[in-house]
């Protein structure tokens, strides 16, 4: 075998990496562009400033408290790419400020009117009419002041306690006969709607102009109303804030002796919420408050975010929800492929499983008609002896919980993996256990020291006289909420090999199995890593000894700093890589010498791109993977994954179509440069829009192939 090529560069110098958390910016920075991007309908804008928004408190939730605790404890490691934990929160801090100040202005500025010109009239207080103020002071008065709680700040009252992403009043108030001046803090209620709608007869729209709605923020309503609240008090002054705390909670496991119990706890913690990473306050502030807000909160300048506008856009999703079609993307109803169709075997789906794999892809082919009917198949089958599966986060009116329900109570063997640890989804998780352990179903909780992130469901079946299993393995969890929402794909197969392989990999995950060796699978921690790294160097070692060395891989995000350099040697030898990244990418493409042959995209679009894909030319006998993994150290290191090869050629060839179609994007497709920014795809003059999530759309329906468009 020839060696791969040496070059004289120390591949793991910091001038080689992009920081995690800066390329994390970038990438919802893409997201905010959606909302610029005239070409989005109008409500659909105002959904990508939402995502953006709530993308923006998790960051801060969990990246920036980490790396705030990091400074804490005198932690100083360095990136890859060479930066200590207080370097990275002032590079987040300089990069973040103008994109946030920009989001604001652009809210208030453009969107706004814009929605006034199609008669959505988001109000303000200050702007309402007599009639319009005395309905929402009856308003306030019958549902929202009965709710609220003014809390006083004085000797006596010590500061309270602001809850994580809490909308508050900071109230300025003069006592009537001593002149004194308090400080008193008033929560905004979050079980009531934020924007109050009027009524279609009080919407007085401008003459000529139709009124589809009209409303104002709750806030607003409440600021203006505080009378009632301070008898005997002048109003002098109210400005609103909005506090960020950290949600990362460690569950020690070792110390644990039920991680139910333990996760509970963590939830609890994270209730109240750690200390405080990030506060947003409006422009109006006056120094004097804002200096106390950030005294009793215990933070610096560099956390303080000044807000021109409203604060909290993650609510303007209730808006993107009103009934307004017309503003909104086309409606998408997911295609049931032929394969599953009624008629075709009637209800037997595993007699078409027997004869060949199936691949399914969400959300252009349905979830409900692919996946959830092979599981809830399953539960009615009177042959079907077991079923075992793993979830990771479900929907809160699981279909696959009741149908995993149905089958234990129909006298199956029903074990289930719940990760109890998957972030923000623990108390969902939690209550699907309960419910799961009370009919009789076998639940575990996953691994000491690991997540358990794999897609993979198996049912073992009797069938004459031999036992059959039957499988599927993902890319995305089993939620029928979000497969309408993220992209994702699955293998259904009735492979022996896989069959077996999921076999000693639920006995792993459900006993003391130490099993590391799989048929087929790619399982991490175990073999997922060398594999991947393995496969990648096989093509570096054709394109050294004169053959084409050619890789494709989708993922959602790149990290791990060993998989980098195994890119970059591959690129030195002459392989010519393709990478989909739709999040972080710390690796730098273009650079001579070093990645001139690796190119980087990062497709954003009205579905969250979610599924992995890896292809390895490998002298024409081409191998295609799908999984549940990253190329991050956390996938590949710290949690249970699952990587199947597709080795039927149809469906080989349906992968590589899929992928072809997004490289060749130029709607939603964005290219990472070398200098660490990325260009948004344009068509060129005399070029048609090609959006490939528009073009998979238009397959699934039965239209043109994507070989043709492609």
């Amino acid at each position: 075998m020839n060696e791969l090529p040496t070059k004289p560069l120390l591949l793991s110098a910091p001038e080689y990496y992009i920081n995690r958390e800066t390329s994390w910016l970038e990438f919802n920075n893409r997201v905010l562009q959606e909302a610029y991007d005239p070409r989005t309908p109008l409500l659909e804008r105002l959904k990508f400033l939402a995502i953006f928004s709530a993308n923006l408190d998790e960051y801060f939730m969990v990246r920036v408290a980490a790396l705030k605790e990091q400074v804490e404890a005198l932690f100083n490691q360095r990136t890859p790419d060479g930066l200590t934990p207080q370097e990275q929160l002032q590079a987040i801090y300089t990069r973040l400020q103008p994109v946030v100040v920009r989001q604001h202005e652009y809210f208030e500025q453009e969107m706004r009117r814009r929605l006034a010109d199609q008669g959505i009239y988001l109000l303000d207080y200050i702007d309402l009419d007599q009639e319009q103020r005395l309905y929402l002071r009856q308003y306030f008065e019958e549902h929202i002041f009965p709710v609220l709680t003014p809390l006083a700040v004085d000797p006596s009252h010590p500061f309270p306690f602001i809850s994580n992403l809490s909308l508050n009043l900071a109230v300025i108030v003069q006592e009537e006969t001593s002149g004194k001046e308090y400080f008193a803090r008033l929560k905004v209620p979050n079980l009531l709607p934020r924007f109050l709608a009027l009524p279609a007869g009080l919407s007085h729209p401008p003459a000529g102009q139709p009124a589809l709605w009209s409303g104002v923020p709750l806030e607003q309503v409440i600021a203006h109303n505080l009378e009632p609240l301070f008898p005997g008090m002048h109003i002098l002054e109210y400005h609103g804030f909005r506090v960020t705390r950290g949600a990362e909670a460690e569950v020690q496991q070792s110390e644990a002796d039920d991680l139910l119990q333990a996760i509970e706890e963590v939830l609890r913690q994270r209730r109240f919420g750690g200390s405080v990473v990030r506060l947003e306050v409006q422009a109006s502030m006056p120094v004097t408050v804002r200096a106390r807000l950030m005294e009793e909160l215990t933070i610096g300048e560099q956390d303080v975010y000044e807000v021109r506008g409203m604060l909290g856009q993650r609510d303007l999703i209730a808006l993107w929800e009103l009934p307004l079609p017309q503003f909104k993307d086309h409606p998408w109803s997911p295609v049931v492929p032929r394969e599953f169709q009624e008629g075709e075997d009637q209800d037997n789906l595993f007699a078409v499983l027997d004869q060949r794999d199936l691949l399914v892809h969400h959300p252009y082919q349905s979830f409900a008609g692919t996946v959830q009917r092979f599981l809830t198949q399953a539960s009615q089958d009177p042959e079907v002896l077991a079923i075992k599966m793993t979830l990771y986060r479900t929907s809160g009116d699981s279909p696959i919980v009741d149908a995993l329900i149905r089958a234990a109570e129909n006298g199956k063997q029903v074990a289930v993996l719940v990760e109890l640890k998957a972030r923000f989804d623990e108390e969902n998780n939690i209550l699907w256990a309960r419910k799961l352990e009370k009919v009789g179903v076998h639940v575990v909780y996953g691994l000491l020291g690991l997540k358990t992130h794999t897609k993979i469901a198996l049912v073992v079946r009797r069938e004459k006289n031999r036992i059959r299993r039957y499988v599927h393995i993902g890319t995305g969890n089993y939620n029928p909420k979000t497969a309408r929402l993220y992209t994702d794909l699955g293998l259904l197969s009735s492979q022996e090999d896989l069959g077996a392989d999921l076999s000693d990999l639920f006995n792993y995950l459900t006993g003391y199995s130490r099993q590391q060796a799989y048929r087929k699978l790619l399982v991490a921690p175990m073999n997922l890593r060398e594999r991947m790294l393995g496969l990648i160097d096989r093509e570096a070692t054709h394109s050294q000894g004169g053959k084409a060395g050619r890789i494709i891989a989708k993922m959602n995000s790149l990290v791990d700093p060993e998989v980098i350099t195994h890119l970059y040697r591959a690129s030195q030898a002459g392989v010519q890589i393709d990478l989909i990244v739709r999040g972080i990418c710390c690796l730098r493409p273009g650079l001579a010498g070093v990645s001139e042959n690796i190119r980087v995209v990062s497709v954003v679009g009205r579905f969250l791109e979610h599924s992995r894909v890896f292809y390895f030319y490998n002298q024409g006998q081409e191998e295609v993977f799908i999984g549940s993994a990253d190329w991050m150290p956390r996938n590949l290191d710290r949690r249970v994954e699952a990587v199947v090869p597709v080795e039927d050629q149809r469906l080989s060839r349906d992968l590589q179509e899929i992928v072809g179609t997004m490289l060749a994007d130029n709607r939603h497709a964005w290219d990472l440069q070398p200098d660490c920014t990325y260009t948004q795809r344009q068509p060129q003059e005399g070029e048609r829009e090609r959006s490939c999530q528009d073009q998979l759309m238009a397959t699934a329906r039965g239209g043109v192939g994507v070989g043709e468009w492609s």
